[in-house]
């Protein structure tokens, strides 16, 4: 491709992608201005980093599973418990998060590695895409989001990129990665299922072997974390999840939350007409079964080719059917926009989709009615705010956004599979193809 052709071939990620940077520099000086970051950040102001030193907090002391009733697998406090220091945990999570200079240096760190690997695997993937590609993840809402709030994700992610992006070569290493995610997010079991496809048992059945070895390890070093513990405490979370509604909407993957707003106590009819929100509550349950529907035909499809697509985009139809149906936290849309960041700029499929990533990318909202003001402190900026928080375009886009990209993936899946069809028979046993 001559340098003319490839530059308007790019021109479509260049724009998207300088429309993330401009997004993050609005943001910015929305933040100098005001003191405190706009929807979707949490709107508790001097809660940044909480889910780090939090989680730290317990890792420094004793009733992790019977008191705080964690359900967070016991390697997260391993790895909390190795990356802190103890004399700042003897008083309060927030006194913590000032004293404990090695946490907060390894919040960045972990920050910044998975730029890096981002941009690695990009490029390895393309690189004339990998430049747009790894500033929207970089400077991107999901990532600056899960960096805001500290969360363990920082620290699954790079596992994750190299259990399933195109750096690793080693199969040891990537089912060791793998092993690592699912020990810090037990949903990230989804992605791996995706070698049962390929029929790649093997790899499979180590990745499971590593797995269960690194929990058993982790448990013992813990003393917590039964697999009882994990279930009692997660039906706990569950129950305690449904009273924070406005919580799990902000920044939701899901339309699902919306179906619990009109029995949560929030005046929904003060600020969208009733029409609206009946038409939500039709419209939900429907999605998510068609999205369902439409992502076990692809991997129906993958399984009878399953060389018709890369091991990325099998895993990025589950993950994300996933996240369509229930959401688990905004900041897990880092692992979809990874793998779909894998994906080539051809064919109508891919580059809808890929369109949807980088939109998800953009930071900020746009908000349409004020349900909060509150007066608190702001950590980040060290004075007093008066943040205001409500509802926005966000909240009905984003769950769209992701629903669209599993669409388009699964199309683009069946179509791959039907073509394959004409070169190769369909393979419908349990060996490898």
């Amino acid at each position: 491709m001559n340098p003319a052709a490839r530059f308007f071939h790019l021109l479509p990620e260049m724009t998207l992608a300088f429309a993330v940077l401009a997004s993050a520099f609005a943001t910015w000086l929305f933040f100098r201005l005001t003191g405190y970051l706009p929807q979707p950040f949490v709107f508790d102001t001097n809660d940044t980093f909480m889910d780090w030193f939090n989680t730290a907090y317990w890792a420094n002391r004793q009733g992790i599973y019977d008191v705080w009733r964690s359900i967070y697998p016991p390697l997260s406090f391993v790895f909390l418990d190795t990356f802190s220091l103890p004399g700042c945990y003897l008083q309060s999570p927030l006194y913590a998060r000032d004293c404990d200079w090695l946490a907060r240096g390894t919040i960045m760190g972990f920050y910044a590695l998975n730029v890096v690997i981002a941009w690695a695997s990009f490029h390895r993937a393309d690189r004339y895409t990998a430049p747009m590609r790894a500033l929207a993840f970089g400077l991107g809402l999901p990532l600056l989001f899960t960096l805001e709030r500290g969360n363990l994700i920082l620290v699954a992610l790079p596992f994750f990129m190299l259990a399933y992006g195109p750096l690793m070569q080693s199969k040891a290493w990537r089912w060791l990665s793998m092993a690592v995610t699912i020990n810090f997010k037990p949903y990230l079991v989804l992605p791996a299922l995706a070698l049962a496809v390929k029929r790649d048992w093997r790899m499979l059945e180590l990745a499971g072997i590593a797995t269960v070895a690194l929990y058993l390890a982790t448990l013992a070093w813990v003393g917590g974390g039964t697999p009882m513990e994990l279930v009692s405490n997660t039906a706990h979370w569950v129950v305690f999840q449904g009273a924070q509604v406005w919580n799990e909407v902000n920044y939701s993957t899901s339309y699902a939350p919306f179906l619990a707003l009109r029995e949560a106590g929030i005046p929904l009819l003060r600020f969208v007409p009733s029409r609206l929100v009946e038409t939500i509550e039709m419209l939900v349950p429907i999605v998510i079964r068609c999205t369902q529907a439409m992502a076990l035909a692809a991997l129906a499809a993958s399984w009878v080719q399953p060389k018709a697509v890369p091991l990325s985009r099998i895993a990025a139809i589950m993950l994300g059917a996933y996240l369509v149906t229930q959401s688990p936290g905004g900041y897990t849309q880092v692992f979809l926009l990874f793998l779909l960041f894998l994906e080539p700029w051809r064919r109508p499929g891919p580059i809808i989709a890929l369109t949807c990533g980088y939109l998800l990318c953009v930071v900020g909202d746009w908000p349409l009615a004020q349900v909060l003001q509150l007066t608190t402190n702001s950590w980040l900026s060290e004075r007093t705010v008066n943040p205001a928080f409500g509802l926005t375009v966000g909240h009905f886009l984003r769950p769209g956004l992701i629903v669209l990209i599993v669409w388009m993936l699964a199309l683009d899946t069946l179509d791959r599979a039907i073509r394959a069809h004409r070169h190769h028979a369909p393979h419908v046993g349990l060996s490898a193809a």
